[in-house]
């Protein structure tokens, strides 16, 4: 039994009776597939996919099985292993890795107002800020709404990755007058 780490010939030598004869065989070394995986930076809570290229069939990881690509979803930073196989049956194996970045968490206020003023809300614990009700973007926006109203604010990091937050403008009425003309 050999174990040669490249192409090799080993020549024996016979003899019988004072005859003597040679031969000759070949043992070839196949190199390893030289194959590569991938994978992604994803937001908590999406999936991501992980791919390989370079060989002939690939085998992830229990429980992902055979296939060139495969859609995981992991909570956390996750490695996963792949074997490739080439046309000779030589295997290699590969790494690819899904990065999850935390969700940013978004907060947000508002204010009370007396009916006909101006209030404003305003939102932090992320980079960019996306308001609803036709506020439009910025960390703080104002609003005159004629009744209390409910404003969502989408967050987004410097990932990518978003976050909501919601708050009110409480309208309180304006007291009505009424005077007595008998005092």
């Amino acid at each position: 039994t050999v174990s040669p780490t490249s192409t090799t010939t080993y020549t024996v030598t016979g003899s019988n009776g004072g005859c003597s004869g040679t031969a000759s065989v070949q043992v070839t070394v196949n190199p390893n597939p030289n194959f590569t995986a991938t994978g992604e930076t994803i937001c908590s809570g999406l999936s991501g996919t992980i791919s390989a290229s370079g060989a002939n069939s690939y085998n992830w990881d229990s429980p992902l099985g055979s296939g060139q690509s495969k859609t995981v979803n992991p909570t956390t930073s996750t490695t996963y292993n792949v074997t490739g196989t080439d046309n000779n049956g030589c295997t290699g194996t590969a790494s690819a890795r899904i990065t999850v970045n935390s969700l940013p968490t978004v907060t947000a206020s508002g204010q009370t107002i007396c009916a006909g003023e101006t209030g404003s809300v305003s939102s932090s614990g992320a980079s960019t800020y996306t308001w609803d009700n036709g506020l439009g973007a910025g960390q703080s926006r104002t609003a005159t709404p004629s009744e209390t109203t409910t404003y969502t604010v989408t967050g987004t990091d410097g990932n990518g990755c978003t976050g909501t937050a919601t708050t009110r403008i409480i309208v309180n009425p304006i007291p009505a007058v009424v005077l007595d003309p008998q005092h």
